[in-house]
């Protein structure tokens, strides 16, 4: 299966003092990391739900992607900022430590805490909640892993974002 590999967060949140909406992950996965950007690997369909959802063309440059989520007063990072992992298995999470997802919400207009995927939301409960009081709306993951739902459900669900 692999070895552990300790993972730092290598992102920044992506945000601006009008975003409203949050929607975290768990940790970049490899290809993301490879890509230098949050989603990137080519099967994750979060990028399509999220345009789907704003009614938008999908963004292809990271700079479209960003510029998408900032006009939709979203912000995006991720609950993980550091923690043990083999490859890009959620489920082998260990030792993991919270992002201070309380700062940044301090120092936004977010009242609206969405997780992408299982994880996400187990962590965040854990985690971020007691710091918050913000309670997290558990979105099925858009991972190219998460095979049970078809993009069509994936954005059905997403749209209470909206």
């Amino acid at each position: 299966m692999g070895e552990y590999e300790r993972i730092v967060q290598p992102f920044a949140p992506i945000y601006d003092e009008h975003s409203e909406i949050l929607i975290l992950g768990s940790l970049p996965s490899g290809k993301s990391r490879e890509t230098g950007f949050y989603y990137g690997h080519p099967q994750n369909r979060f990028w399509k739900v999220l345009a789907a959802v704003f009614e938008e063309k999908i963004p292809q440059s990271t700079e479209e992607k960003r510029t998408m989520l900032l006009r939709n007063r979203t912000a995006v990072w991720d609950v993980i900022e550091s923690c043990y992992i083999i490859g890009s298995s959620d489920s082998s999470v260990k030792n993991a430590v919270a992002a201070d997802v309380a700062g940044l919400l301090k120092k936004t207009s977010i009242r609206r805490v969405y997780v992408n995927g299982t994880l996400a939301g187990r962590l965040y409960d854990r985690f971020v909640f007691k710091l918050t009081g913000i309670e997290a709306v558990r979105l099925p993951s858009t991972s190219p892993a998460n095979a049970r739902y078809s993009l069509e459900e994936l954005i059905e669900s997403w749209r209470v974002i909206r």
